[in-house]
C-alpha cells in the first residue's frame, strides 16, 4: 500500500483510534515473512534466503524483532481510555510466508510475550499458517504444547499438474498427513486451504481436491479462486501465452461445485470463501476482521487497524529490522478512515458473512436498495439473533457480491 500520512517515531495512535479499544475484541496478527521457495501465483511479502542474503533478518535472527514490536505495542496501547489489568487478545495468528519455518520454540516465545503483555483471553485461538512440507509429527506435538491451539495447512490441489503449475512443492497426500498428525497431536480445530480456477485444472481436478479435503477431516475449509496478481511469475506466463487467463464462468462454475460438495459433507459456509463444520470451527481472527474488531499487525508489511486508523509497517525486512533495533515505530503510514469508507468498508465485510449484515447498518439509500436485491434473487432477509433484520446473500448472490455491495452503498 502506498500513500498515507507519517507515523510518528513512537508510533502514537490519534485519540479517535484509542477511544474504544479494550471494548472491542483484539487481535495480534504476526507476519513471518520467510519461504523455501517462492510460489508462482504469489505476490505476498515474502522472501527466500537468497533473496534476503545472509546479512539480512532471518527465521533465528527474527523472533527476537517481533517480541520487542509486542513491547512496542504494549506502550503504544497503554494510553487507551479504557485501561484495566490487560488489554486481552481473543486471537492471534501466525500468517506468511510460512510461519512453520520458525522453530515451535520461537512460535511458542511469541505466544508467551503476547501473553505476558496484554494477557490472552481464556479460550484464545492461536493460529498457525504452514505448507504442508515444513511440518512433521514432532513439530506439530511441539507447536500443541507451546500454545498454538489451532493449524491452518496450505493444500490448495490434491493434483500433482495443477500443484506444478502453482509450483508447489509437497506431495498430493501430504496435507491429509499434516491434518491427521494435527489431530494426534490434540489439535482440535485444522484447517485446509484451497485454491480453483488454476490454468489447467479441469471440473474434475477440482472435484479431486475437494473429496481429498473432505477425506482428509478438517473442521474447516477455505475455497480461493485464484488471482493472478501483477508482478509474478503466473501473470508473467498469462502474459506470455504459456498458460491461459481465469475465466469467470468457470471460476463461478468451480464455486459453486465446492459449496455443494463442502454443504453435503456438513460443512456450512459462514464467509463466501470459508466453509465450517460449526460454529467452534470458525476462525475467530478473521470473523475479528470482518466484524470491526482491533488488531496490530507484527513483522515487515503487516497491518493493523484500531477504531477506524489503519497503518502498515516498511515491508523489507531488513529495514524492519533497523527501526526495531532502533527503538521507533516500524511503520510506513497510516491513514484515518472518514465516516464514508468506514460505512463503505463494514457494507463489503459484513454482507459477506452468512449471518447476514444488519439492515440497521445501511443507510436511506442502502435501505432503499434492500428490496430490489432480494427481488433479484441475490439476498434474503431473516430475523437475527436479536431480532433484527439481517440481509443475506443467496448462493447467487454470493458470486455476485460485488454488485450487492454497489447497490446497497452507491456512489
Amino acid at each position: 500500500m502506498s500513500g498515507g500520512e507519517p507515523v510518528p517515531a513512537d508510533g502514537a495512535l490519534p485519540d479517535s483510534a484509542l477511544a474504544g479499544v479494550g471494548t472491542r475484541p483484539f487481535g495480534i496478527y504476526v507476519h513471518v515473512p520467510f519461504c523455501t521457495t517462492r510460489c508462482g501465483y504469489c505476490d505476498f511479502n515474502t522472501y527466500t534466503a537468497t533473496e534476503l542474503g545472509s546479512d539480512s533478518v532471518s527465521a533465528s535472527s527474527y523472533p527476537a524483532l517481533a517480541i520487542a514490536e509486542i513491547g512496542f505495542a504494549g506502550k503504544v496501547l497503554a494510553s487507551r481510555p479504557h485501561q484495566g489489568a490487560d488489554l486481552p487478545v481473543s486471537t492471534v495468528f501466525f500468517g506468511g510466508g510460512t510461519p512453520t519455518l520458525l522453530a515451535p520454540s520461537a512460535i511458542g516465545d511469541i505466544v508467551a510475550a503476547i501473553d505476558a503483555e496484554f494477557g490472552l483471553a481464556p479460550g484464545a485461538e492461536v493460529t498457525s499458517e504452514a505448507n504442508p512440507e515444513s511440518v512433521t509429527e514432532a513439530s506439530l506435538h511441539e507447536l500443541r504444547a507451546r500454545g498454538v491451539t489451532r493449524m491452518s495447512f496450505g493444500m490448495q490441489s490434491a493434483v500433482p499438474g495443477v500443484l506444478a503449475v502453482l509450483d508447489r512443492v509437497h506431495q498430493p497426500g501430504r496435507p491429509a498427513q499434516c491434518v491427521e498428525w494435527a489431530h494426534a497431536a490434540g489439535f482440535e480445530h485444522v484447517s485446509l486451504d484451497l485454491i480453483y480456477g488454476t490454468p489447467g485444472e479441469t471440473d474434475a481436478d477440482w472435484q479431486r481436491s475437494l473429496a481429498a479435503a473432505i477425506e482428509a477431516g478438517p473442521d474447516h475449509v477455505s475455497a480461493y479462486s485464484l488471482t493472478v496478481e501483477p508482478g509474478t511469475r503466473l501473470a508473467a506466463r498469462v502474459r506470455r501465452g504459456e498458460l491461459p487467463p481465469p475465466d469467470d464462468d468457470v471460476l463461478a462454475g468451480r464455486y459453486v461445485m465446492a459449496d455443494e460438495m463442502l454443504t453435503a459433507a456438513g460443512y456450512a459456509w459462514y464467509e463466501i470463501s470459508n466453509w465450517a463444520t460449526g460454529e467452534q470451527a470458525r476462525c475467530a481472527h478473521n470473523l475479528l476482521y470482518w466484524t470491526g474488531g482491533d488488531w496490530w499487525g507484527v513483522g515487515p508489511g503487516a497491518h493493523s487497524h484500531a477504531g477506524g486508523t489503519r497503518w502498515w509497517n516498511v515491508r523489507h525486512p531488513s529495514a524492519y529490522g533497523s527501526r526495531i533495533a532502533d527503538g521507533v515505530s516500524p511503520a510506513q503510514a497510516r491513514e484515518v478512515l472518514g465516516r464514508d469508507e468506514r460505512h463503505l468498508e463494514d457494507v463489503m465485510l459484513l454482507v459477506r458473512l452468512a449471518a447476514g449484515c444488519p439492515v440497521s447498518v445501511l443507510d436511506q439509500p442502502g435501505r432503499a436498495a434492500v428490496d430490489g436485491v432480494v427481488a433479484d434473487g441475490l439476498a434474503v432477509l431473516r430475523r437475527g439473533k436479536l431480532g433484527d433484520e439481517q440481509l443475506v446473500l443467496t448462493q447467487r448472490g454470493r458470486l455476485l457480491a460485488d454488485t450487492v455491495v454497489r447497490a446497497l452503498v452507491p456512489d
